[in-house]
C-alpha cells in the first residue's frame, strides 16, 4: 500500500482546477527498474479505470488529468484575457516574482529534486538542475534582466528611455528529458510581463503540473495577478501545438525540442505571424591545447556521461593538440569507467536508462567502420554494471578518431548522438599557429551551436577564443562545461541550436521587445525638427 498520498493534478486554467478527458499517470522510475512489467501494467490499468484499487500501489507516484481540443483553446482564452491587467503592473512588482520563486524553490527543494527522479532523473542531476534555477533567478541575474528591461537617460530636457515590452501570450512546450526546469523559464516571461501557457509532456508531466500547480501559481496569487496570468495543461504534442500555431491569441511559442524538427516548427510559425523561441539540440565542443591541466579537463569532459548523454548541453566531441592526446584519452578514459549505473536515488548514480538503443550501436559501427577506435565502453549494462546483451544501461564509450580533415564526416562528430558515445578527435600535427586556426574554424563550422569550452593555460590562445569563436551561446574557458553561473545564460544558441534567430537566450528578453520612449519639457516640435 502506498505510504504517501497521490500527487493528482487536474488542468490548471484561469486560476482554477478543470476536468480533463482522463488522466495519465506516473510511476516511479524505480519501478522501471525493478519489475518492468508490474509498473507497464499498473499505467494500463490505471488508465482504462482510475478507480481501480492499483492507485494504491507504491510504484504509483501521480496522475495529471489530460486536456483535448476545448481544455487546450480555453487556457489561450484565459491567457489572452489576463495579459494587458498583468503587463500593466509596474516592473519593479513583477521582478519580485524573480526573487519569491528563488526563495519557494530553496524551501521546496526535496520535493523538487524527489519530483525529478521519480521521473528518472539520477539524484546528483536533479541537484545539478535545481542548481541552474537557483543562478537563473539569482539577485544578480535578476538585477541584470531588469537593467536590460528599463534604462533611463537624460538628454537636455528630454527624459529617454528604453525599456523592453512584453510580447503578450506565450505557449511553452517543454522537452520530455527536463520538462520541469525547461517548464520554470516560463517564469522569467511572466516576470516580463506576459501570461503564460505551459504544455505538461502527456508521458512525463507529474513535476511540471506539480511546479506550476503548487510553486509558481501561488506565488501569482501571492502578486495579485490577474486569473489566467499561469495556465498549465496536460497534452498530446502535436494536438496542442497545431491548436497554439492556428490560434491568433498566441504571440509566442517557446519550442524546446529535436533541431530538424524545431526548424519546420520555424517555419510555420513565422508563416503564422508568431515569434518562435527554439531551445533545439546541441553539438558542444571541449578543446584541449597542449598545456592545459589535462586531469581537470578530463573531469569536464567525463560530463559528457552524466545522464547517459541525454542532456543537450552536455559535451558531445572533444579536439586535442595531438601532443597531449595519448594522456588526455587514458585520463578520460579512466573518468569514464567512474561513471556507473544504478537507481537513480542513489547519490554515486550519473547514468540513466536508455530505452531505445539501436542508434547508438549503428552510430558506433559506422564510426568504427570509418576507421575509429574504441577506447573504452561500446556495451550494454545490467543496474550492477555488469556487460550484457539485455541491460537498459549503455556503457560510457569513448573513441578516438585521428585528423581533423575528415572528422566532420563522422555522424558522431557533426551531429548531437544523445547518448554516452564521445568522440575524441586528435589533430594532425602541425605548428602551433596553424594547430589553432584549424580548432576556431572546425569549432566555428559546427552546424550546431550551444555551449563550447577551452582548456588551455596561455592568454594568447585564450584570447583568440573568446575573440574569434563566434559560435554558440556560451563559451566556459578552464571551467566545467556544463555548471551555471549568475548573469551567463543557461541556454541559448546559434545554428541548429537556436534557429535564424538564435543567440544566448535569456526568456525575459526573448519574450519582450524594445521600445524606446521620449518625454520632453517645454520643447518646441519645429525646433525640435529644424533647430533653434
Amino acid at each position: 500500500m502506498r505510504e504517501k498520498p497521490l500527487h493528482s493534478y487536474k488542468l490548471y486554467i484561469a486560476g482554477k482546477d478543470v476536468d480533463g478527458d482522463g488522466w495519465v499517470y506516473t510511476v516511479s522510475s524505480r519501478s522501471l527498474l525493478e519489475d518492468v512489467f508490474t509498473s507497464v501494467g499498473l499505467k494500463r490499468e490505471l488508465e482504462s479505470d482510475p478507480e481501480s484499487e492499483a492507485a494504491q500501489h507504491p510504484y504509483v507516484a501521480g496522475r495529471c488529468a489530460i486536456a483535448g481540443d476545448d481544455a487546450i483553446d480555453l487556457a489561450t482564452e484565459a491567457a489572452a484575457a489576463a495579459a494587458p491587467g498583468w503587463a500593466a503592473v509596474p516592473l519593479e512588482r513583477r521582478m519580485l516574482l524573480g526573487t519569491r520563486f528563488r526563495e519557494e524553490l530553496l524551501r521546496h527543494q526535496d520535493e523538487f529534486v524527489e519530483m525529478l527522479v521519480t521521473e528518472a532523473h539520477p539524484v546528483r542531476l536533479a541537484r545539478w538542475e535545481l542548481s541552474c534555477l537557483l543562478q537563473v533567478f539569482s539577485e544578480e541575474s535578476l538585477e541584470w534582466y531588469r537593467s536590460q528591461m528599463h534604462t533611463e537617460f537624460r538628454h537636455g530636457p528630454r527624459r529617454l528611455i528604453v525599456r523592453r515590452q512584453p510580447d503578450g501570450v506565450i505557449a511553452f512546450n517543454p522537452p520530455q528529458n527536463a520538462p520541469a526546469p525547461s517548464a520554470a523559464l516560463a517564469v522569467l516571461a511572466l516576470m516580463a510581463g506576459n501570461s503564460v501557457v505551459v504544455r505538461a509532456p502527456r508521458s512525463i508531466a507529474l513535476s511540471t503540473m506539480w511546479l506550476m500547480r503548487d510553486v509558481v501559481g501561488p506565488l501569482l496569487d501571492e502578486a495579485g495577478a490577474p486569473p489566467g496570468v499561469l495556465n498549465a495543461v496536460c497534452g498530446n504534442p502535436r494536438q496542442t501545438l497545431e491548436r497554439w500555431l492556428a490560434d491568433p491569441l498566441i504571440d509566442d511559442i517557446f519550442y524546446i525540442g529535436g533541431s530538424q524538427e524545431g526548424l519546420r516548427f520555424q517555419e510555420r510559425c513565422v508563416a503564422a505571424g508568431k515569434k518562435p523561441i527554439l531551445e533545439l539540440a546541441g553539438n558542444d565542443g571541449i578543446v584541449v591545447w597542449k598545456d592545459a591541466d589535462v586531469a581537470k579537463a578530463a573531469e569536464a569532459i567525463a560530463e559528457a556521461f552524466y545522464g547517459s548523454g541525454q542532456i543537450c548541453m552536455v559535451p558531445n566531441y572533444v579536439l586535442v593538440h595531438p601532443s597531449i592526446a595519448d594522456r588526455l584519452i587514458a585520463e578520460v578514459a579512466e573518468r569514464a569507467a567512474e561513471v556507473r549505473p544504478g537507481y537513480p536515488e542513489d547519490e554515486d548514480v550519473l547514468l540513466s536508462p536508455v530505452r531505445r538503443s539501436e542508434r547508438f550501436f549503428a552510430l558506433l559501427r559506422q564510426a568504427l567502420d570509418q576507421g575509429a577506435e574504441l577506447v573504452t565502453g561500446g556495451r550494454r549494462t545490467e543496474l550492477d554494471g555488469t556487460p550484457s546483451e539485455s541491460g537498459v544501461f549503455l556503457q560510457p564509450t569513448v573513441l578516438r578518431v585521428d585528423g581533423l580533415v575528415h572528422a566532420r564526416g563522422f555522424d558522431v562528430v557533426r551531429h548531437e548522438t544523445f547518448f554516452p558515445l564521445l568522440p575524441i578527435v586528435v589533430a594532425e600535427a602541425d605548428d602551433d599557429d596553424s594547430l589553432l586556426e584549424d580548432f576556431v574554424t572546425f569549432v566555428n563550422s559546427n552546424d550546431y551551436g550551444l555551449r563550447n569550452s577551452l582548456w588551455a593555460k596561455e592568454p594568447a590562445v585564450i584570447d583568440t577564443f573568446v575573440q574569434r569563436v563566434v559560435n554558440g551561446g556560451l563559451l566556459k574557458v578552464n571551467d566545467s562545461h556544463i555548471g551555471f553561473l549568475p548573469y551567463l545564460p543557461s541556454h541559448g544558441g546559434t545554428g541548429l541550436t537556436g534557429g535564424v534567430f538564435g543567440e544566448a537566450n535569456y526568456p525575459m528578453l526573448k519574450t519582450s521587445h524594445v521600445q524606446g520612449v521620449s518625454i520632453a519639457d517645454d520643447i518646441s516640435p519645429r525646433d525640435a525638427v529644424f533647430g533653434s
